[in-house]
């Protein structure tokens, strides 16, 4: 028999997902939607199995876990294999949480479907409102502000959350103010080119929810390890820079001074951009620090050792303002260890303060 396939859809808009699960079973009445939301106020999850024929199944989940996806993923799972073997349903689709991200969600179904006699994992889908892209990766609203937090101490913005699901979906889906349909005036020919920018270079743009069909999303195989090849800050794709919006790469062997990082951090991480790459450290020569930035937050993380690579400090930013892209290229060369400063191999920075350790442990 042959196996169905699952589908992930993710969104930062609660309108265009319902939009979308709309589309999808009207399309295909063979096809079935299992939805979640989060009650955070009420520490639940909400399940919600929808068809062509309307609701199946609403329940109310208590969340055991303080992982989120953990507890999505530990109530779906059992779900989905449910559906696939009752035989009403040829298409399955996971509609994520508003604001989830779908890399674990898409990690532990690829782990397990590789393995289900009933089930295969297809496409992994995002929809994006050109209208609002713009504002939402560039901006500095938090997910709490506009009520969409998953959790109570869900600190993410708008833009981490909406980058994160672009460059991991396989599909991107683009519409206008819920319409459904895309337009060509100037500023949604520039959103279009900053998602452009943004999305892996691999995915496939779908202009507008009513060209999402079952067919497109089951006609994709997600592979997990070009998933996660397009999430890593290691690993940033360049795009050529386009009419409206542009993108640099900014590399060196060089580290970064971490005193004159620090100094200068927020004018380097924060703005109307989008960052993200790898850096490394004279006092930490062996690390591989990873740099996400996206609506005026920066994380920087730990991400391991160099191991038989040579160490980097490289950066990509992309961003609308001609004004931000010179900014940002003089003040990555100034806060680069200069050669006179690390003659000795770095041997000046040991014993000294770890000033970024707040950040990288």
């Amino acid at each position: 028999m042959a196996r169905i396939p699952l589908s992930v859809l993710t969104t930062i808009d609660p309108v265009l997902r319902d939009t979308a699960i709309f589309g999808l079973v009207v399309d295909a009445p063979r096809t079935v939607v299992l939805r979640h939301d989060v009650l955070a106020a009420d520490g639940a999850l909400r399940r919600v199995v929808v068809d062509s024929t309307g609701v199946v199944e609403d329940v109310r989940v208590e969340l055991e876990h303080a992982c989120l996806s953990c507890a999505v993923r530990e109530d779906a799972l059992p779900v989905l294999h449910a559906l696939a073997r009752d035989g009403r349903w040829d298409d399955l689709v996971l509609a994520l949480p508003v604001g989830a991200e779908s890399l674990p969600a898409a990690h532990a179904l690829a782990a397990v479907t590789a393995q289900s006699e009933v089930l295969r994992l297809a496409a992994v889908a995002t929809i994006v409102d050109l209208d609002s892209v713009e504002a939402d990766l560039l901006g500095i609203d938090s997910l709490a502000e506009r009520d969409l937090a998953l959790t109570e101490d869900d600190e993410r913005s708008v833009a981490e959350a909406l980058a994160a699901q672009l460059v991991h979906a396989d599909l991107v889906v683009t519409c206008c103010g819920g319409s459904g349909r895309t337009a060509h005036d100037g500023p949604r020919e520039r959103a279009a080119e900053l998602v452009d920018h943004l999305r892996a270079p691999d995915s496939v743009t779908v202009d507008g929810v009513h060209a999402l069909t079952h067919a497109r999303l089951a006609a994709v195989h997600h592979d997990p390890c070009v998933g996660e090849h397009r999430c890593d800050p290691s690993h940033v794709h360049v795009a050529p820079s386009s009419r409206h919006v542009w993108t640099i790469e900014l590399t060196s062997r060089r580290p970064f001074h971490p005193e004159r990082l620090l100094a200068r951090i927020e004018e380097l991480g924060t703005g109307p951009v989008r960052s993200r790459g790898v850096f490394w450290l004279p006092n930490r020569p062996d690390s591989v620090c990873e740099w996400d930035g996206a609506g005026g937050q920066l994380y920087l993380r730990d991400g391991g050792t160099w191991e038989d690579d040579e160490a980097r400090t490289r950066l990509v930013f992309t961003g609308v303002d001609p004004r931000e892209r010179e900014r940002i290229r003089g003040v990555f060369a100034d806060v680069l260890a200069r050669e006179d400063e690390i003659a000795d191999g770095g041997l000046a920075w040991l014993g000294s303060e770890d000033v970024l350790a707040p950040w990288l442990g």
